[in-house]
């Protein structure tokens, strides 16, 4: 990130007022084709895309180096099941019946790779149809479960990663999946509350599509496919990941409001039951701020770039990231130290202590302003 990208940034921030960005207004008319990489600077994705929250689609020119686009097809343009099954065939995988329906979503078994790749080649000599129904591979961690060969290089323009980096430190979990099924295959995120009318898109092989923050969307699969999912939290959606956990515990708060004088611990209770549905409470929340806080509080201190960082996703996009990425921290972090539910949250054996992190924040967006 440049001088100019931050102080748009910044400037952009100041005007939401610590509002969740995006994903409320009407969609774009049409979905932006980014055609070549030459052409194309993080700054032009970040300012065009990332900060206003809308979706584009990057030309299979941003992907022509990754190995899974040189190993995982044939010259034809078809899965190659031959590499697959002898690369990964005793890998155990997640398995999702896209012929059913259980809470919004399709349920899973787990099966090894070979068995999987066994039923899809059967699946289509039989004309695209089983007795087992329509099984998609889904949300398989080939990423953190195999060092085997690259998979795919991160593009500079998604290298902001919380998520990843913060999984990544960890070492415990992360969130790049990899999907693959047979024509007919499908995946969804289904719509709560008011939406505006749907964009639809065709992605092509080698294609990407950035999805915004938000955005619910759906996926159906037209021929036998192979995907990389790589799902995000940086700055920019910081502020809709912290206004979601507020809406996530008060509707547990309402379901159990019957309890909340005869419960003890009721509070508490209310964030493991928010943590059991969304996978992360007030606790968990602010233990992620605090980990990417004090890597970026490094960068800077060190003077370095962020992609000599060891065991983290690698933004190597400098200074101007760091500081932009520590006003955006210490913004939702004052937000959730003032929030009266995390005031009940017992932050006793948390070091540093919220209050004095915040501090500590503080201190240092006074002093890089000037960066």
């Amino acid at each position: 990130m440049d001088r100019e990208t931050r102080a748009f940034a910044e400037s952009h921030f100041r005007r939401l007022r610590g509002q969740p960005a995006g994903g409320a207004g009407a969609p774009p008319g049409r979905v932006d084709f980014i055609a070549s990489p030459a052409s194309f600077s993080y700054a032009d994705f970040f300012q065009r895309y990332l900060l206003p929250n809308v979706p584009c689609v990057f030309s299979c020119a941003f992907t022509e180096g990754w190995g899974c686009r040189r190993r995982w097809v044939t010259p034809g343009g078809r899965p190659d099941f031959q590499h697959l099954l002898r690369t990964y065939g005793d890998a155990v995988v997640p398995v999702a019946d896209c012929g059913r329906r259980e809470y919004n979503a399709h349920p899973k078994e787990h099966m090894l790779l070979r068995d999987y790749l066994r039923y899809w080649t059967e699946h289509i000599e039989s004309g695209y149809s089983s007795p087992r129904g329509c099984l998609y591979l889904k949300d398989w961690h080939l990423c953190r479960d195999s060092s085997a060969e690259d998979v795919f290089t991160l593009p500079v323009y998604f290298s902001s990663d919380w998520l990843n980096e913060y999984w990544d430190a960890l070492d415990v979990d992360d969130y790049r999946f990899v999907y693959m099924g047979p024509a007919g295959s499908c995946h969804l995120y289904p719509r709560r509350g008011h939406c505006s009318p749907a964009l639809e898109l065709t992605q092509e092989a080698g294609e990407m599509v950035f999805v915004p923050s938000g955005w619910h969307h759906q996926v159906h699969n037209l021929e036998d496919t192979i995907s990389i999912n790589h799902n995000w939290v940086n700055g920019c959606n910081l502020a809709n990941m912290w206004h979601f956990l507020q809406q996530e515990l008060r509707a547990v708060q309402q379901e159990v409001s019957q309890w909340k004088e005869t419960m003890p611990d009721w509070h508490h209770h209310c964030q493991v039951i928010m943590r059991s549905c969304t996978g992360i409470n007030f606790e968990e929340f602010y233990h992620f701020l605090k980990v990417i806080a004090e890597r970026r509080l490094l960068l800077l201190a060190e003077g370095t770039d962020s992609g000599a960082m060891e065991g983290g996703a690698g933004s190597g996009l400098g200074p101007h990231q760091a500081a932009f990425d520590v006003s955006r921290i210490t913004e939702v972090l004052a937000s959730v130290v003032a929030h009266p539910d995390f005031q009940k949250v017992d932050t006793g054996m948390f070091s540093p202590r919220p209050e004095e992190l915040l501090q500590q924040l503080e201190e240092v967006v006074a002093s890089t302003e000037s960066i």
